[in-house]
């Protein structure tokens, strides 16, 4: 006979800063759970201790017994774009540049964000990220 399935009682999408995950956020999203907070703390920090810096989603999924399980996401789009302009967006896309990204630049950051996108095709990802970064104020050079 297989394993018996758990039964899942709750799930959220949490975005995290990736090895110091503040107890408090936790205790917001998860606190009425009955979920371990340090240990779902101590999880996420272990697995994102290499991408500290970074945001880094988490899908925290507990099950009835209160255990818990954890899919890890990449990080946003926006945040990545920000990073590689090592700035802010515009606060007037459209009207104000925030700055200018190459095309191989957009292209390394579609490679990052491809298992998280609706698509396998590594030229739709890179359009798909291109649009958050014209939305984002960004001018996209050749």
């Amino acid at each position: 006979m297989p394993p018996k399935q758990k039964k899942q009682t709750f799930q959220a999408t949490l975005q995290l800063p990736a090895g110091e995950a503040p107890v408090v956020d936790l205790g917001k999203m998860l606190g009425q759970t009955g979920v371990n907070l340090v240990d779902v703390k101590r999880a996420y920090d272990a697995e994102t201790a290499a991408s500290r810096g970074d945001i880094v989603p988490v899908v925290v999924t507990v099950f009835e017994d209160r255990s818990f399980a954890l899919r890890f996401k990449t990080p946003p789009t926006a945040f990545l774009i920000r990073k590689a302009l090592g700035g802010k967006g515009s606060a007037r896309p459209g009207h104000d540049s925030a700055g200018v990204l190459s095309r191989e630049r957009l292209r390394e950051i579609a490679e990052r964000k491809l298992p998280d996108l609706n698509t396998a095709d590594l030229d739709a990802a890179t359009r798909i990220v291109e649009g958050t970064a014209r939305s984002m104020g960004v001018t996209v050079r050749d």
